[in-house]
């Protein structure tokens, strides 16, 4: 993988991580449970998505080659 792929990969899960934190902390009061919970769920799924994609693009750039 090149430096360039893992630097992407780097920056969506970085990405990743703010969007979905930023949406948890907008979740308007007055919804049902079910509502929350379900949100809840994806932002977690999506976080732990984000922080696997962040280690493999640091593990890609560790391992790199340079752009060719």
């Amino acid at each position: 993988m090149t430096r360039r792929v893992s630097a992407f990969l780097v920056a969506l899960a970085a990405f990743m991580i703010f969007e979905w934190i930023n949406l948890g902390f907008n979740l308007a009061d007055g919804h049902k449970t079910s509502f929350y919970v379900v949100h809840g769920v994806l932002i977690a799924v999506n976080i732990l998505l984000a922080l696997t994609l962040a280690a493999v693009g640091v593990r890609g750039w560790m391992r790199g080659r340079a752009d060719l």
